[in-house]
């Protein structure tokens, strides 16, 4: 099964929760693509079976600058071979945002809701005013969704 794991960044710790949760993926005995930044057309062509989007929030509850126009092109031309994919979603925030904590990630369920993905088990949020390491706290629910995918 091809996991294709996209993260969205401002000050890299979706990235790094992002490199993690593919090494996880990947020692689950899962293939695992990872990309930073990845075009509409370099994403079609990794043919994923299952899409995990890894993304902080940033601005007034707005994507990372490096999602934006992925997602403004999948929501321009919405991929019919996606209908019924496998996804998930993590995202990172601040509660003492309030209203905008993880809205980023919310952003990213409305994508998949608009292109009839099938989100695997609900978001994790990773609370910045709570963690130090959202690398550790995202394992369990990497855990669960591996062997969602595992069986």
């Amino acid at each position: 099964m091809n996991v294709v794991i996209i993260s969205g960044t401002v000050f890299g710790a979706a990235e790094e929760v992002a490199h993690h949760a593919a090494q996880i993926l990947a020692e689950a005995g899962l293939d695992v693509t990872y990309k930073t930044r990845v075009s509409y057309s370099e994403l079609l062509a990794l043919d994923a079976d299952v899409l995990l989007f890894v993304t902080s929030t940033t601005g007034m509850g707005e994507l990372p600058e490096t999602l934006q126009p992925l997602v403004h092109a999948l929501r321009e031309q919405p991929p019919q071979q996606w209908h019924g994919l496998l996804a998930g979603v993590i995202a990172l925030g601040d509660a003492c945002y309030g209203e905008d904590f993880c809205a980023g990630g919310e952003m990213i369920r409305e994508l998949y809701a608009e292109l009839g993905v099938v989100e695997l088990q609900d978001m994790l949020r990773l609370d910045a005013s709570e963690t130090v390491n959202p690398e550790r706290d995202a394992e369990p629910w990497l855990a669960e969704f591996a062997a969602s995918l595992t069986v």
